[in-house]
């Protein structure tokens, strides 16, 4: 049986710990190669995006099957041409590297000049739902839709606004403490944190005061 070199990716962190797409893709591949007549001698998985010029530099496993088909001098094989890239002059540089590449989806008929053609189709496709993404979210975004997710919207908010509350209690607890020391005779915050200090407390995140901090505080108490 003639060898061949698979390749497989998945775009996102998340879908490479959950599996989603690989299995799919080596399985298309697994029956690929049964059907023609292939032996997978060496299977190459990546976790990366397939965006950019320099994507070959961030995707060491495409780089690491390209390597290993020139030494078996046979072909790389994807499952899906978008697995390799979207965009024509990535195709092309890969080309370059005179290692021919199979798409199992289009078949072992689809030769470099119908897989840039492809590319071409599935490059000027992304560009078009991009451009219609954009187009839709400003139409939504100009009728007055909030953009983005509310429930994390709200959940900010409130976040937010019990870390404020939160830091309104601990300065009307510590103002007290610095008054005492004010009328004790400090009248530098650099004086008023280390007395702070002295006294054994502590800032809200459990660490020594700095004159910073003591202005901070009393700002935030003499707001409220």
């Amino acid at each position: 049986m003639r060898p061949i070199v698979t390749y497989v990716r998945v775009s996102t962190a998340r879908q490479g710990r959950s599996g989603l797409g690989l299995e799919a893709q080596k399985a298309a591949l697994a029956r690929f190669a049964e059907a023609e007549g292939f032996e997978i001698a060496a299977e190459f998985v990546e976790v990366e995006t397939g965006k950019g010029a320099d994507a070959l530099d961030r995707r060491p496993q495409l780089a690491a099957a390209l390597a290993a088909a020139r030494r078996r001098k046979c072909s790389v094989a994807v499952a899906k041409l978008d697995r390799l890239s979207r965009d024509v002059h990535f195709i092309s540089g890969l080309m370059a590297h005179r290692v021919p590449f199979v798409v199992a989806e289009l078949g072992m008929d689809a030769d470099p000049f119908m897989l840039h053609l492809y590319a071409a189709l599935a490059e000027k496709e992304r560009k078009v739902i991009s451009q219609r993404t954009r187009a839709a979210l400003q139409a939504a975004k100009a009728r007055g839709v909030v953009l983005g997710n509310p429930r994390l919207a709200e959940t900010t908010a409130a976040a937010v606004a019990s870390k404020k509350a939160e830091a309104d209690r601990f300065a009307a607890q510590v103002k007290p403490v610095i008054a005492q020391i004010r009328a004790a005779g400090a009248t530098s915050l650099r004086e008023i944190a280390r007395a702070l200090d002295a006294r054994g407390v502590r800032t809200a995140r459990g660490g020594k005061w700095t004159a910073v901090q003591v202005s901070a505080v009393e700002r935030r108490a003499d707001s409220r």
